[in-house]
């Protein structure tokens, strides 16, 4: 199919069509089936997956929620999320490097001003890749930035230094949360490519080591007039577009478990005198163990793709332009994202120690590589706490309570409220 990159090339008596979802899972799953293929011996050896990143973008991965006549696939939220959840299972790194990408892609289909909308979806369209830079390091306070934009010589410029900045070394340009002089709390996209960027691969957790997040830092980086965003101009349910490409991430682990568990009894030669078979593959406990796994895969698939609907219904709402219609779908998506990360988030940490109940001590050999699962899922579930998620949808059914649609993090100081727009 022969799509258009620019919208200026629109032919408006021949609509553009968006292809299926199958036309556009056989472009990506032969990419998934590379990028699997040396996850393992990425993951021990620490090498950041700058390749399969550009197998991804050569193929526009990035578009595939961008409408065809900006050069995307026009995906629902469906079948956006299958993707990001096969994504996923081949290397949980790069879908979840992807997070801030997919967030700010939402942002603009929903983006009132069209012109703005068209310069970003059509660079997106094109193939950039977009990255996040909004947490701050060390003792900043939780309710203000010390980023700063600032306007100098007619012109606004970019300065501070960030951490968690996930998938931004991979990217094209950086959505970087920062404080204007008036105090006034923005968002800004940023060229990751100007002189003034440095971002460092320094993140130091036990689990996701490859998603390329670190410390950025920003000194006196130009920003174009169309590429700032004011808090209150941000898409109302932004932070459940965060979570659930998390909770995608977290469901492609456990496809990951499932089927590597299958794969490595079917071939296991050791069994134990007090087992019930001669072969491991036959003996009718481990088998169940593998059939439980599968069902638990299974079930948060369909979790997180359940909540596709909600999406669908925030989306139309936000394009109604009616802000107490965009706010109330918004607090329902972010409700059910809730709901579906506190039960996913059991199923895949039992599922990811479950599987060695089938496997045996030679399991926990390091070529093997099997504890990556844990250890993704449990770093990738340390983003939000899920007590707090528990209690936030336990007081709306007990109180009627609406979530807030943001949060941020930091030490507790003077302030306010208005700096709350990390999405953590």
């Amino acid at each position: 199919m022969n799509v258009s990159t620019s919208a200026a090339r629109i032919d408006c008596a021949e609509p553009l069509i968006a292809p299926s979802f199958d036309a556009v899972a056989i472009i990506f799953r032969p990419i998934f089936r590379r990028i699997a293929a040396c996850a393992i011996v990425r993951e021990q050896q620490r090498q950041l997956p700058f390749e399969p990143v550009r197998w991804l973008k050569e193929q526009r991965f990035g578009a595939l929620r961008v409408p065809v006549q900006f050069g995307g696939y026009g995906l629902d939220h469906r079948g956006y999320l299958q993707l990001l959840i096969e994504l996923a299972e081949a290397d949980p790194n790069v879908a979840h490097l992807f997070r801030g990408h997919f967030a700010v892609v939402e942002e603009k289909l929903g983006e009132p001003d069209l012109r703005r909308r068209s310069i970003w979806l059509e660079r997106i369209g094109r193939g950039d890749i977009v990255g996040n830079a909004s947490t701050e390091p060390g003792e900043s306070a939780v309710d203000k930035k010390s980023t700063r934009l600032l306007e100098i010589d007619g012109g606004w410029h970019l300065s501070g230094t960030k951490f968690y900045t996930t998938g931004s070394i991979f990217a094209d340009w950086i959505d970087v949360s920062a404080r204007r002089s008036d105090d006034e709390h923005v968002s800004v996209l940023v060229d990751r490519k100007h002189p003034g960027v440095a971002i460092s691969d320094d993140w130091d957790g036990f689990g996701q080591r490859l998603t390329g997040t670190g410390t950025g830092v920003f000194d006196e980086v130009p920003v174009e007039d169309h590429a700032v965003l004011l808090r209150s101009e941000r898409l109302p349910y932004l932070g459940a577009v965060y979570q659930t490409v998390l909770l995608a991430t977290l469901a492609g682990i456990a496809r990951s478990i499932a089927h590597e568990t299958a794969a490595h009894l079917k071939i296991r030669k050791r069994i134990y005198s007090h087992g019930n078979s001669d072969l491991a593959k036959d003996d009718p406990q481990l088998k169940q163990v593998v059939g439980e796994i599968a069902a638990t895969a299974h079930a948060a698939e369909s979790l997180v793709l359940s909540t596709s609907t909600r999406f669908a219904e925030a989306q139309a709402a936000v394009l109604t332009r009616n802000p107490d219609l965009a706010r109330a779908a918004a607090q329902a998506v972010e409700i059910e994202v809730n709901k579906v990360q506190i039960v996913v988030a059991e199923l895949v940490l039992r599922a990811a120690s479950r599987l060695f109940d089938a496997l045996g001590a030679s399991a926990v050999r390091l070529e093997n590589g099997l504890d990556r699962h844990w250890r993704n899922a449990r770093t990738i579930l340390s983003h939000n706490p899920l007590v707090y998620r528990a209690r936030i949808v336990g007081d709306f059914h007990v109180n009627d309570k609406q979530p807030d649609l943001a949060w941020s993090v930091g030490i507790a100081g003077a302030g306010t409220d208005a700096g709350r727009e990390d999405r953590s």
